[in-house]
């Protein structure tokens, strides 16, 4: 029985866990809790613990230190999707409390607070905490073994402790989160997460896992489904402020001084304090009130403010999917604006690129591109500005990532949750204005339109009242599933007609590699019932799994 956690055993027990997950990936892809064929939790996860194991694999050291750090830069550059980012920030926040560590092994209490760190740190990457998610598992799993930790005598007492409670906290998300419950499901961030964690029991209990052919179909060890949804994340405070102070009095300070009146002002609140060092991160609206109340306690050592109206995403490794359209150098002059934008389709590249995208990542749903993807499509440009377009909500935290990753860099992420929102705000760019007034302009467009999609459903399930029956199709709009039935046309026409009305202008449709030419026709025929002076522009999007995807402004 395991009385420490050396370099060796955790290098052990987190390559047992990432390949336990990719083991199983695809029966957390099927924990979706819309039932389209694009789940990708799973798929996120385990290539995000993937490019952080084939770090460590690099790495001939003993440390848990030297383990835990490097693992830590292979997650955040591996990030994909929220899940991921979330991941990452797990295992940065283990790291953070293993790095206090003296010597190369962690003792059964070191251990349990890195597990605690782990779970702080998830909760301070999202804006927003939802419960109900994998950060419910992370936090009462770790919870659980602070208390129970008198009576953990070894590393195996502490993971299985560990593991009951992930267990038993997943099969209650339902009771947590609304959406979950309603369709009668457990969250599937939570369960990818289980699967690392049997990792680690095993690899204690001297079980080696092998990397398994991936077969097409998996069993299922349970009928619920999950949901990855994190909720939308708004950003209510535009300056990531970031300060070291060196204390006056470090003995008579309470790190409270600053939590409580920052916690009025902002939020993504981070005091620190270590010795005579005070270190905060806050977002807030006044990052100069920040820092004249800290300097009653300190003297300014180090600040960073950012102005940031979009935050926090995700990193990738070079052996994934995902493959950016990459300009051969830098362009030598510099110009004033470049725009990155993710995107599956060919027809909807080009028609991005049209609008003025420097730079396409080839991504969306079932493929979301790592933070490392976002880094190099950064550096590759010669830009004052940048601005980069996600278009899916789960592919911002990945985005946002680059603000601290790329800091000789001014960059903007726009909340772009679709490909329609994305096409849609570029009408509103205009090269003349400042970087902040674009933005502004960019998301009022998106907050003013309405973007819906056309799939099929790959299960019978009900959501919301709608019942649905597997390969029926689905009309989405606004991340709601509104209509279903079993024809494409009849679906997209009821769809419209929850979309568009005498106010709408423009319609924009862009059609996928399933829809033929008499179906665009049907539909466009739609429209014009709905609203004959509407502009109606068809773009042949040449996309995947989607039938049609529509804009209405």
């Amino acid at each position: 029985m395991a009385k420490t956690v050396s370099g060796t055993l955790f290098k052990k027990m987190v390559t047992n866990g990432a390949l336990n997950l990719k083991n199983n990936f695809k029966e957390i892809d099927h924990l979706n809790v819309f039932p389209v064929p694009d789940g990708d939790t799973g798929t996120n996860m385990q290539m995000t613990m993937m490019a952080g194991v084939k770090e460590v694999s690099k790495l001939d050291s003993q440390s848990i230190v030297d383990i835990s750090k490097i693992l830590s830069r292979g997650l955040l550059m591996g990030a994909r999707g929220n899940s991921g980012v979330i991941l990452s920030q797990f295992f940065r926040g283990l790291y953070s409390e293993i790095a206090k560590i003296d010597n190369g092994s962690a003792s059964i209490q070191e251990f349990i607070q890195a597990l605690v760190g782990g779970y702080q740190m998830a909760y301070r990457a999202v804006m927003d905490p939802v419960e109900g998610t994998i950060l419910t598992v992370v936090r009462e799993s770790a919870e659980k073994v602070l208390r129970e930790q008198s009576n953990l005598k070894s590393v195996e007492d502490v993971i299985r402790t560990y593991l009951e409670q992930a267990k038993e906290t997943l099969a209650k998300t339902p009771e947590l989160l609304p959406v979950l419950k309603d369709a009668g499901v457990v969250d599937s961030g939570g369960a990818g997460f289980i699967k690392i964690i049997e990792g680690w029991l095993m690899a204690l209990e001297g079980k080696s896992i092998a990397e398994e052919a991936q077969q097409e179909t998996h069993t299922h060890t349970h009928d619920h489904v999950g949901a990855h949804a994190l909720g939308d994340i708004d950003i209510k405070y535009g300056y990531c402020t970031e300060f070291i102070v060196k204390l006056f009095n470090p003995e008579k300070f309470d790190e409270k001084f600053m939590k409580d009146p920052l916690s009025q002002m902002g939020d993504s609140l981070v005091v620190v304090s270590d010795d005579d060092l005070l270190k905060v991160h806050v977002h807030t609206n006044q990052p100069g009130v920040a820092i004249t109340l800290a300097q009653r306690y300190g003297e300014l050592q180090t600040m960073k403010v950012e102005n940031m109206r979009l935050q926090h995403s995700n990193l990738m490794s070079e052996d994934m999917h995902s493959k950016t359209d990459h300009v051969e150098e830098k362009p030598k002059q510099k110009a004033k604006y470049a725009m990155i934008a993710v995107a599956s389709g060919d027809g909807i590249k080009d028609a991005f690129k049209e609008l003025g995208v420097d730079l396409i990542i080839d991504g969306g749903q079932t493929m979301n591109p790592s933070t490392e993807a976002f880094v190099k499509a950064v550096e590759s440009l010669n830009a004052e500005h940048v601005i980069i377009l996600p278009n899916n909500k789960n592919i911002i935290l990945s985005a946002e990532q680059t603000l601290d990753l790329c800091q000789d860099y001014n960059i903007r992420v726009l909340k772009s949750k679709s490909i329609a929102q994305g096409y849609a705000s570029l009408m509103a760019f205009d090269p003349t204005l400042d970087i902040d007034e674009n933005i502004e302009g960019m998301t009022e467009v998106i907050s003013n339109m309405k973007s819906g999609e056309v799939t099929y459903a790959v299960r019978d399930t009900e959501i919301n009242g709608v019942t649905i029956k597997k390969d029926d199709f689905i009309g989405i709009s606004q991340n709601e599933i509104r209509v279903s039935t079993p024809n494409k046309v009849e679906t997209t026409a009821k769809l419209l007609k929850s979309m568009v009305d005498e106010d709408s202008e423009i319609v924009t449709l862009f059609y996928g590699v399933d829809a033929t030419e008499d179906e665009v026709e049907e539909v466009l025929g739609e429209i014009k019932k709905l609203n004959p002076d509407v502009e109606v522009e068809v773009i042949e999007g040449k996309q995947d799994i989607y039938s049609f995807i529509i804009a209405v402004e």
